[in-house]
């Protein structure tokens, strides 16, 4: 009876078995499921795509570029004065740097007393065209006596020569008569080379002068050139920014000696930056110059968003315009994707209200739809 009642019990503690027939109803339901959630999201992906995907292209491959301005030394001297650091805000023709100007004061009082000489004596060549004009008066005076001289002469030796023969007239006047004739023949010929001197004189002194003012005078222009050049060089002892912008990379200290060329600082326009954002080449089919662009930078994250526009695209990608661009020496060809730089284009007032900086990075989406 013990081992009844032992049976009994054992058999009531073990559990029923599930039937397996509802275990794979619910497996099968879960697969449903998930082929339905698979299918579901493909097709989310899908119309996502054709709706949105296929009209922008994204990248955060992008930078904050702008076309900086190197301040260099554009004539010699010692630094005598340097009033900006890096990091200073300037505007167009601020005062950045200053040269002593003893030297190049000195050049500018040189090139002027060399400009004063040449006035003075291209003005005396003024006066002698007049002095030389008087001359080739007297002169043409002088031919008309000794051309007076001769036909009196000449007319004196006609009379006698005829009577020579007959003794009317002697042997020793008609010798006179033939000497006054080569004299005044000789004073004649002397008369016509004066003038001739006289009149050279004053051609070759119309020569320096003649169909110009005296500032236009080719010696006045050239010592004016001198001083104007000094003057220049004098002024460019105060070096000015050339734009507004940020100082940066300042390299220049008081005392130090610069030459023509030698790099002071830099001024970064910041209120001009852009974006070089570097997409894959097979996201530029539809990329065109004039299409919007939304940005967004690292620095102020996603609640500031820059409005672009397409500028242009670089002439080349960044690999093949690289100092020492990628070479396959060995034979052995890999394709790698290529990224080509696309400018775009920032709002003046976006940027004035959230300044960026060069070099900062940018997540940009190009709307291709347009």
């Amino acid at each position: 009876m013990n081992a009844h009642v032992q049976a009994d019990a054992l058999e009531a503690a073990t559990p029923a078995p599930a039937p397996a027939p509802k275990l794979g109803r619910r497996r099968k339901q879960l697969f449903l499921a998930f082929a339905g959630a698979v299918a579901l999201a493909a097709a989310g992906a899908a119309t996502y795509n054709a709706v949105v995907g296929s009209r922008h292209v994204e990248t955060d491959n992008a930078y904050v570029d702008a076309d900086t301005a190197q301040v260099t030394a554009l004539t010699a001297g010692p630094v005598a004065d340097v009033r900006v650091v890096d990091t200073q805000a300037v505007k167009k023709g601020d005062v950045l740097a200053v040269l002593d100007d003893t030297d190049r004061r000195l050049d500018l009082e040189g090139a002027e007393a060399a400009l004063g000489d040449i006035v003075r004596r291209v003005r005396g060549y003024q006066a002698n065209n007049t002095a030389l004009s008087g001359t080739v008066a007297a002169r043409q005076a002088d031919l008309i006596r000794a051309r007076a001289e001769l036909a009196r002469a000449q007319a004196e030796y006609d009379r006698r020569a005829p009577l020579a023969g007959s003794g009317a007239v002697s042997g020793e006047e008609i010798t006179s008569v033939k000497t006054q004739l080569d004299a005044a023949q000789a004073a004649f010929a002397q008369a016509q080379a004066n003038i001739q001197a006289a009149q050279g004189a004053r051609e070759s002194n119309n020569v320096l002068i003649e169909g110009v003012p005296l500032d236009q005078n080719p010696e006045v222009r050239a010592a004016q050139f001198h001083v104007d050049q000094a003057r220049v060089n004098l002024e460019r002892t105060v070096v000015r920014a050339p734009v507004d912008g940020i100082v940066t990379k300042r390299q220049v200290q008081v005392g130090q000696m610069v030459a023509p060329g030698t790099p002071l600082m830099t001024v970064v326009p910041v209120q001009q930056a852009y974006v070089d954002a570097n997409f894959k080449e097979v996201q530029l089919a539809k990329v065109r110059a004039g299409q919007p662009a939304r940005l967004t930078s690292d620095l102020y994250g996603d609640h500031v968003v820059y409005h672009g526009k397409v500028v242009g695209f670089s002439g080349g990608t960044g690999s093949s315009l690289a100092i020492v661009p990628a070479q396959n020496a060995t034979g052995n060809w890999i394709k790698v994707v290529q990224r080509l730089p696309v400018r775009i284009a920032l709002d003046p007032k976006e940027l004035a209200a959230h300044p960026l900086k060069v070099g900062l990075s940018m997540n940009t989406d190009i709307d291709v739809s347009r």
